[in-house]
């Protein structure tokens, strides 16, 4: 049995994916992994140059875009999982990251030596070398997400209550129990998934990791930050080519999210001002996307 399956879903995604295959080939060296890489029905090239530079990596191709959970699906399907004989865990990663060499062993090694942990996640920075906040977060309830959006977290950062969206309370070079690691880099023990099954494909983009970092969680195990390990992230390079559309699908997953987890816990009248609330928020976040220059303009839950 291999020690990793790395699943990678592409969507013109071409620009990133080089360095993020280099990265991890020297990664890799003492690791025993497969590369399973899933392109959604690119349109740039990806299939073609992933076949004549990469021929190492197993490149499955998908006649649409069906989304992010359904494409990163296959490649678990691909390596096995839910219940995969081939492999002991499966990291999930996005074309826009780069892995430093001795990662991936650290990563392993970590999660080996503490067999309560489902998902542990490194340390992810942004291309202007500030860490991507999304790699720690709290469970983003009505309350949460309302002191996140209202800006009080940004008055009391280090709250463990109004701070909790990001957990911003919590150091980022600490080792911490959080709520949510963020699928652009994240390694699921394959034990896990055996129990709480593959991503959520009603989730087409945002909100699929949350979910399943949830799931992993109620079955009683350890979602941990791992900033021992630092990662970097371009974050929004496919998204960022759809920005409207993109913020849409944002913050219509957070509606899909709150159906799912929460919304039984409130009443229809509550529920009601809930979805009118993201609704606002989404198109107040569209109207002052479109006055910024295409540079920079932000998508889903990237940095301003």
């Amino acid at each position: 049995m291999q020690d990793i399956a790395i699943i990678i879903v592409t969507y013109n995604s071409w620009n990133h994916l080089p360095n993020c295959l280099d990265s991890i080939k020297i990664a890799i060296a003492n690791v025993a992994a497969k590369v399973f890489i899933v392109d959604n029905a690119s349109t740039d090239g990806t299939p073609h140059n992933i076949r004549e530079k990469y021929p190492w990596c197993h490149l499955i191709c998908c006649e649409i875009n069906g989304g992010y959970s359904r494409g990163n699906n296959f490649g678990l399907k691909a390596a096995g999982f839910p219940v995969s004989t081939d492999f002991r865990h499966a990291l999930l990663l996005n074309p826009d990251t780069e892995i430093p060499k001795g990662a991936l062993a650290l990563l392993l090694d970590y999660m080996d030596s503490q067999s309560d942990i489902g998902v542990l996640g490194p340390k992810l920075v942004l291309s202007n070398g500030n860490i991507d906040k999304a790699c720690k977060r709290g469970l983003p309830t009505p309350a949460t997400a309302f002191y996140h959006f209202s800006g009080i977290d940004k008055i009391f950062p280090k709250s463990p209550v109004f701070g909790r969206y990001n957990m911003s309370y919590v150091d980022e070079d600490e080792i911490a129990d959080v709520d949510s690691t963020v699928g652009a880099c994240q390694l699921i023990r394959g034990e896990a998934l055996a129990k709480a099954g593959l991503m959520d494909e009603t989730f087409f983009m945002y909100g699929e990791d949350l979910d399943i970092n949830l799931r992993i969680k109620s079955l009683g195990y350890r979602i941990v930050y791992y900033p021992r390990v630092v990662a970097k992230h371009h974050k929004g390079t496919s998204t960022r080519k759809e920005p409207t559309a993109m913020i849409r699908v944002f913050y219509g997953a957070m509606k899909l999210f709150h159906r799912k987890h929460f919304a039984s816990q409130y009443s229809v009248l509550i529920n009601m001002i809930i979805y009118g609330a993201i609704n606002v928020i989404c198109q107040y976040k569209i109207f002052r996307n479109g006055t910024k220059p295409s540079h920079k303009r932000v998508v889903g839950s990237a940095p301003e």
